[in-house]
């Protein structure tokens, strides 16, 4: 391949690359994290239609579904800024152009998960049959005690397989975070390239922390879904 590609120069990059897997992996977790709780709300609340907040809630899934990640992020990193500097400012001291990339990008993905997850787990909910609900409510429940006890568990299970390919989906997005200038795995292929003059190498090892973490990650999906579906059988 010429001076196109040297697997010397590949040997060399590869650790300086995955030393940024860290930094996907914290967008991830708490993305993923904060967006379930957002995506938990926002199934419950669009179950009950609630007035005007049903309706907004509509909105805000459809521009969110309708809309490109990258863009959202865009918008949340130099829109949050103007609309909310001087309240922020004034309010807290914090400026908002002085926060790293990585916060607006972790907010954009938040929402854009609330919004993904909030659906899938919207028709998890309702899959579960009502005389399920029923059933804890004869035996003194509350409404919250079975929602969380009964209810919750299965649509968990419900919900689990395309969970984890949003899940997954999620950790192969970050490689759009470089873009506002947070140095991840691919913002890090990026700058070594500029450095040597030789960007082959640091893409085609992002390439294969990319398809090697994915590969890892739904095969834990699967080990988790397949434990729960052997521990319904052996219950039953």
């Amino acid at each position: 391949m010429g001076n196109y590609f040297s697997a010397e120069r590949f040997i060399n990059v590869f650790p300086k690359v995955i030393s940024n897997l860290s930094v996907n992996l914290h967008i991830v977790f708490w993305s993923m994290l904060l967006g379930t709780i957002l995506a938990i709300f926002v199934a419950v609340l669009r179950i009950r239609r609630v007035p005007v907040i049903s309706g907004l809630l509509g909105i805000y899934i459809s521009f969110m579904r309708g809309t490109p990640l990258l863009v959202q992020m865009m918008i949340a990193f130099y829109g949050i800024p103007i609309v909310l500097g001087n309240l922020f400012l004034n309010l807290f001291g914090i400026n908002l152009n002085r926060l790293e990339p990585v916060i607006f990008v972790e907010i954009a993905i938040i929402l854009n998960e609330g919004a993904f997850l909030g659906e899938i787990f919207r028709g998890a909910i309702t899959s579960v049959p009502s005389v399920q609900a029923e059933a804890g409510y004869s035996i003194g429940m509350t409404g919250a005690q079975t929602f969380y006890r009964i209810v919750l568990p299965q649509a968990f299970k419900v919900a689990l397989p395309h969970y984890g390919v949003d899940f997954i989906g999620v950790f192969q997005n970050t490689s759009l975070v470089f873009i506002l200038g947070v140095v991840d795995l691919l913002g890090k292929a990026k700058t070594l390239g500029a450095a040597t003059g030789h960007s082959l190498e640091g893409y085609l090892s992002a390439a294969i922390i990319y398809i090697s973490f994915s590969l890892f990650l739904k095969g834990v999906f699967l080990l988790i879904e397949n434990r729960l579906n052997n521990g319904t059988a052996k219950a039953v």
